[in-house]
């Protein structure tokens, strides 16, 4: 494919040798992904040929350092980070991130692997808000249509977003909320009638 770009970004459901081999061996690309803390590494080339690994986490971790490491299984070095950070609910959270390209600084590593959570968003709302994958439909004309207005209506809620202050979810609630009173009132309307 002609698409340019620097690194594949992946969360830890796709952070397997297969796929790490796959991009860097196969494709000669390079990526950036979250690793679990118990994954296994070498710190040296020597170590990786000898089966001495430990846990990331067991890892002498200062504020800001990197390591270059031997994945097990993987058979190239990959550059380790670690990003320590506040959750909303007061608790702490690690994030430990893989980059093949064992030349980058950290900062590029943390910036970069930043730039795949809007794609996330997009996803999730396309799925949940702009139902994409509810379709029950079988020809490529109706399917096409359905995923048209899908991201139609993607759009159209980050219009609103825009306008309202307000994401995707709220907008939805909203929404829903809305059309329950309006069905309330005409039940009641009926009722009364």
């Amino acid at each position: 494919n002609k698409l340019k770009f620097r690194f594949v970004l992946f969360d830890i459901w796709f952070s397997s040798k297969e796929n790490m081999c796959h991009i860097k061996v196969t494709h000669e690309k390079d990526f950036i992904c979250a690793l679990k803390a118990n994954r296994l590494v070498a710190l040296s080339e020597e170590d990786y040929q000898n089966d001495r690994f430990i846990s990331i986490e067991d890892l002498s971790w200062q504020e800001e350092n990197m390591f270059t490491v031997w994945l097990k299984d993987v058979p190239f070095p990959v550059l380790i980070v670690r990003q320590v950070f506040v959750n909303k609910d007061g608790s702490t959270g690690i994030l430990y991130l893989a980059c093949s390209d064992t030349t980058v600084t950290r900062e590029l590593i943390l910036a970069t692997y930043q730039n795949r959570w809007p794609i996330e968003v997009f996803h999730k709302s396309l799925k949940q808000n702009a139902a994409l994958g509810k379709a029950p439909v079988r020809r490529v004309t109706t399917q096409n249509n359905h995923v048209f207005a899908a991201l139609y209506a993607f759009f159209k809620l980050e219009c609103l977003k825009m306008k309202r202050h307000l994401n995707h979810f709220a907008l939805r609630a909203h929404l829903y909320l809305k059309a329950t009173r309006v069905a309330f009132d005409e039940l009641q309307a009926l009722k009364a009638a």
